[in-house]
């Protein structure tokens, strides 16, 4: 029978605006994906009150990783299901469905991982899926020493959690992106840049047409077989003096 705790839906919703503010200040400074990741373990913690420890599942074209947890142990019973293939943390990311088991149930389908988790003091699971971007699929893992250490609220509180921290995750992801997109297009004018100061040069000196220096510039890319950009670098820096790159 299910243990009974004192807990309701303000105080649990308090946790997740609590935890939810923490990460939401991770994500205005800009911090790397495995910060976060980190920081979203770190915080499931506050907001599930039967969670021991936590991890994040991560699917990169399809392999899993524990990109953040909170205990080693708990990385290392992630790693029993990696190695089987199948287990409370794989099936959610891999379903998109939430996840909870306690080690008596879990002894039927992961008999190896229900093992290791009983050696390891662990006796419930709940796992829930998780949307990072740029192709990657996971989970946040939950681990409680009890056997009966989730209930109907914990599952609510988690998908709530985890539905807030999949959005954060993508405007985290569509920053990167537009970062990423910003640095091409500005190498991409500053080499415009410096090819037309060549072509330029190359016009003045060797009395051809814009055209005409082109294809010298072309032709000594080829022939030295380096980037355009950089032999129209070294023709500028040689006439002016100054490093155009």
């Amino acid at each position: 029978m299910e243990s009974v705790r004192d807990e309701s839906w303000p105080a649990g919703l308090d946790e997740v605006n609590a935890a939810l503010k923490t990460l939401t200040a991770s994500l205005e400074v800009r911090p790397d994906l495995p910060v976060l990741l980190q920081q979203v373990c770190e915080q499931v913690t506050a907001v599930v009150p039967g969670v021991d420890e936590a991890t994040v599942t991560l699917l990169t074209d399809g392999a899993p990783t524990t990109a953040a947890t909170t205990s080693e142990i708990a990385a290392q019973l992630d790693r029993d299901q990696y190695a089987g293939d199948d287990g409370p943390c794989l099936r959610a990311a891999r379903t998109g469905a939430l996840v909870r088991v306690s080690v008596a149930e879990a002894v039927d389908q992961w008999p190896r991982f229900a093992k290791d988790a009983t050696t390891a003091g662990f006796g419930s699971f709940l796992s829930a899926p998780l949307v990072v971007g740029d192709g990657h699929a996971g989970a946040v893992n939950c681990y409680s020493a009890s056997g009966h250490g989730f209930v109907d609220l914990d599952e609510k509180l988690l998908d709530l959690f985890t539905g807030i921290a999949t959005a954060l995750l993508r405007v985290h992801s569509r920053y990167l992106g537009a970062a990423a997109s910003a640095g091409q297009l500005r190498m991409a004018l500053e080499s415009r840049a410096v090819i037309d100061q060549a072509k330029g040069i190359l016009m003045a000196f060797r009395q051809v047409d814009a055209d005409e220096a082109f294809a010298l510039l072309v032709e000594r890319s080829q022939r030295e077989n380096r980037k355009l950009r950089d032999v129209a670098t070294h023709i500028v820096t040689r006439v002016t003096g100054r490093d155009a790159s």
